[in-house]
């Protein structure tokens, strides 16, 4: 008997273990970890938000509590791993391409639901709170921080450019207009 139910422990450890692993990985793996309270979502709600997500090259997976704790510890995010944090469900968002995409979906889901709740994230081996997690969500994308990055970089290009040319058409419709009025007289 007694082996019976130490198999079933030994069994139950070791797909434990496995989806610590898991975690590890995928947290390794990810650009940014969001940590979020998904209670009171409903299963389609759930599903529609990793659906969005999915298309942000991006992955909400919902793991017991304990499990998570355990999973930043080995992932070196110990001081993450706080009890309180873990007080209530949570779900994690993985972003493994553009992590401000992902978080604009996840604030979109937020906005129209009000829910998840954010409970902290950690971005760049850095633990954020929710509110900074917040705050990056509400920045453009990437392609557009460039865009106005380029423009800036232009801008004093064209000013200069406009400036000389300017230049040389007042010079051209001034000898223009001192054509014309030799051609009067």
């Amino acid at each position: 008997m007694k082996d019976e139910t130490t198999k079933k422990v030994s069994d139950n450890r070791r797909k434990k273990e496995a989806i610590v692993a898991e975690i590890v990985t995928k947290a390794k793996r990810a650009k940014a970890v969001i940590f979020t309270n998904y209670e009171g979502m409903t299963h389609r709600q759930l599903e529609e938000l990793k659906k969005g997500l999915r298309s942000a090259d991006a992955e909400l997976a919902i793991s017991k509590n304990t499990l998570l704790k355990i999973a930043l510890k080995d992932s070196g995010f110990a001081d993450a791993a706080k009890d309180q944090a873990f007080e209530k469900p949570t779900a994690t968002l993985y972003t493994y391409g553009d992590p401000v995409l992902a978080l604009k979906e996840l604030a979109k889901s937020i906005k129209t639901l009000k829910l998840p709740a954010i409970k902290f994230g950690i971005f760049e081996g850095r633990v954020l709170s929710d509110a900074e997690v917040t705050k990056l969500a509400t920045l453009p994308s990437r392609e557009v921080l460039l865009g106005q990055l380029v423009g800036g970089l232009k801008s004093p290009i064209y000013a200069l450019h406009r400036a000389l040319n300017w230049n040389l058409q007042k010079f051209v419709m001034t000898l223009k207009s001192i054509e014309q009025q030799k051609a009067k007289s």
